[in-house]
């Protein structure tokens, strides 16, 4: 079995695979599934995507099918088939409107709070066909068109295992500030390290009234580095 980091992994490595000739459904993907190259109307491949990416990091999903319908079905028969609080990992299956009830999926890479899923999909585009656009792209998808998603079992994720950077890479703004407000909120809880006071530097500074004492582990912003040199007639 797999970790959803394995996963998220192999999947993100596909993002700007597309079909060749364009239009036609002839990708790697759906060669793997059918055993030789096919082409045309009859063979898309956003589910083939989804099922190569689980085969070949060992990940076992409830059902092989090329179908979204197919998987649903398979997953709620089986007792993983969910409607909120989306994991990574998790494969979403789409209903958009007009067509098919289950007309597309993705492997979701995180939950999008008050919006929906942020997602790898197969077969869909940046700003053509969403459920038939020849590529594997990254794709930000909101409740309304999430019918459900399928919970597969994963081994757990060891904390050396997680890759911090691919995970502040797919972060907001918003969201890295955020984490870097708890990172300082964290610092400020720890103590003056021994060093620091045998040396005596931080309890001049306070004497003095450099600084006032609180946070010695804190994170230091540039406005206030320069006010500290201020403070000492440096600047």
């Amino acid at each position: 079995m797999a970790t959803v980091n394995e996963l998220l992994t192999l999947a993100r490595k596909q993002l700007g695979i597309c079909e060749n000739p364009p239009s036609s459904n002839n990708v790697r993907y759906n060669t793997w599934y059918y055993g030789r190259e096919v082409t045309g109307s009859a063979y898309p491949w956003c589910m083939v995507f989804v099922q190569w990416c689980f085969a070949q990091v060992g990940a076992a999903l409830p059902k092989r099918t090329a179908s979204c319908g197919g998987l649903m079905r398979a997953a709620q028969a089986a007792g993983c088939w969910v409607t909120r609080d989306f994991q990574p990992g998790d494969v979403v299956i789409y209903d958009f409107p007009g067509g098919a009830a289950t007309d597309h999926c993705g492997i979701v890479e995180m939950e999008l709070p008050d919006y929906g899923v942020q997602a790898i999909e197969g077969n869909t585009s940046q700003s053509g066909s969403q459920s038939n656009g020849g590529m594997v792209c990254r794709k930000s998808r909101p409740k309304k068109y999430i019918a459900g998603a399928v919970r597969p079992q994963f081994d757990t994720e060891k904390e050396d295992d997680m890759d911090i950077s691919a995970m502040i890479s797919r972060m907001t703004d918003r969201q890295a500030y955020e984490l870097l407000e708890k990172a300082k909120r964290y610092a400020s809880t720890l103590p003056e390290p021994s060093w620091s006071q045998t040396e005596g530097h931080w309890q001049r500074a306070i004497d003095t009234g450099v600084i006032n004492g609180g946070c010695p582990e804190g994170l230091l912003k540039r406005d206030e580095f320069v006010a500290v040199l201020g403070r000492k007639g440096l600047v």
